[in-house]
């Protein structure tokens, strides 16, 4: 029986088509000379350089980026010792309360976490600022992290940790010799993953940012109300170049990490 057919082929060639060519226009158009995003006039660069001399782009660019990397590193952290603690600490009390507190953010929708962020920086008296965005990104993108390394602890030889435990390595010292550098694949997956999100993230930052933080993602929504205009078309390109090349890295580090791993299974079945 064939599993691949034309009609296969086509829903997959009408799915693809309806995904990337919106993009493929956007990049397109970001490059045309005329002030109308519609109507093409030739090619041109000036609309790169007109984003370049934008301060409050440039002023939101540089707040997106310090908040995406300081939150991805935060939610790799704490998503790991989640997964680590999920996965290796068996049945404990309340274990059911802690992965459901953990996973919640996946189906919880984001402006109900946005609004409950917005009380509880409220309710204790927290400016509004970079800091608290920093801590909404870090809530809701902790999850995915912890999904990432969970699922590569789970097919992980724990047997290798037993060995470094019985060669005298303390606990941590197993997790961090053996253990850390196994699943770092996963742990890098995991924190470009967090930094995608924190960095088109607009429902959340809505509810938490504060006068003096504006992100991107609001930044261009506010200025997408009046028109769009070529310079948000450029902007959007280099996102979607950003994004583009996270994604490469990641299932580059992903590959040779998978081909590292065959070879040293190899030489391991070899005979002494």
């Amino acid at each position: 029986m064939r599993r691949f057919s034309w009609f296969n082929a086509t829903a997959l060639t009408l799915g693809f088509a309806f995904l990337y060519i919106p993009m493929i226009i956007l990049v397109i158009y970001s490059f045309n000379a005329s002030k109308l995003v519609t109507v093409w006039a030739g090619f041109s660069t000036q609309w790169y350089g007109e984003l370049v001399r934008n301060e409050e782009f440039l002023n939101a660019a540089w707040v997106t980026i310090k908040v995406a990397v300081m939150s991805s590193t935060i939610a790799t952290v704490l998503g790991t010792m989640a997964a680590y603690v999920l996965v290796r600490a068996g049945r404990f009390g309340g274990r059911t309360l802690f992965s459901g507190m953990i996973y919640a953010p996946l189906v919880m929708p984001e402006v109900i976490t946005g609004l409950s962020l917005l009380l509880l920086f409220i309710g204790i008296g927290l400016d509004r600022g970079v800091l608290t965005i920093v801590l909404a990104h870090t809530t809701f993108s902790m999850c995915y992290v912890s999904v990432v390394v969970s699922s590569r602890l789970v097919s992980f030889d724990k047997s290798l940790e037993e060995a470094a435990l019985d060669l005298g390595c303390s606990p941590f010292e197993a997790f961090r010799l053996v253990t850390l550098p196994i699943i770092a694949p996963a742990v890098v997956s995991g924190w470009l993953l967090a930094f995608t999100l924190s960095l088109d993230d607009l429902v959340i930052a809505s509810f938490t940012t504060g006068p003096s933080a504006t992100t991107l993602p609001i930044k261009i929504f506010s200025a997408v109300r009046l028109g769009v205009s070529p310079e948000i078309n450029a902007l959007s390109t280099i996102m979607i170049a950003i994004v583009t090349i996270g994604v490469i890295t990641a299932s580059l580090v992903t590959k040779q990490a998978a081909v590292r791993q065959a070879r040293d299974e190899r030489m391991a079945e070899r005979p002494a």
